[in-house]
């Protein structure tokens, strides 16, 4: 691999992370990546880890998702080298953002995790994101963790449901 293709690799994930309003995941990007064949996992795993390190990305991890968003170094670094990303290349990223957008957002969009609190009961912390914002939030404590880990898992399939149950009962 050539320092020029990794950094055009780099290149490909600003530009990625600019085009959308929300984060995206290591995976999402990864599957984008991945299948178009720009690169293989190892060396896009080593690009995301260079990017943080140089401040032109922001992650946190949230339940074994590690989320990603460019931050406004990382814009100004993507303007200054957008250049050197191939309008096919381009094209590619947009057309497939436009293919895939509202699922990848809704992916990232309804976040869950758990943690144990100091009493050593488990606190399940819900939410759906709307542009970074809490459309809803809920803490849910519970004596034991598989309960914890299993209302995390069922939020992902109901929170629509709950969200509508809720606004029904208060509004």
């Amino acid at each position: 691999m050539t320092p020029e293709n990794f950094t055009l690799y780099k290149l490909i994930v600003l530009y990625m992370l600019s085009k959308v309003s929300f984060p995206l995941t290591r995976a999402q990007v990864g599957d984008f990546m991945l299948e178009k064949e720009y690169t293989n996992f190892l060396t896009l795993q080593q690009a995301f880890a260079e990017l943080q390190e140089a401040g032109l990305l922001s992650s946190g991890t949230m339940r074994n998702r590690t989320y990603l968003e460019i931050t406004d170094e990382g814009r100004k670094t993507l303007t200054f080298f957008s250049g050197r990303i191939h309008h096919g290349i381009r094209d590619d990223v947009d057309q497939y953002l436009k293919e895939h957008g509202i699922r990848l957002r809704d992916e990232v969009s309804v976040r869950a995790a758990y943690h144990r609190s100091a009493g050593g009961a488990y606190v399940a912390e819900l939410a759906v994101m709307e542009e970074n914002a809490p459309l809803v939030s809920l803490s849910l404590t519970v004596p034991v963790e598989e309960v914890a880990a299993a209302i995390c898992d069922n939020w992902q399939e109901k929170h629509r449901e709950v969200y509508r149950y809720l606004t029904d009962m208060l509004f």
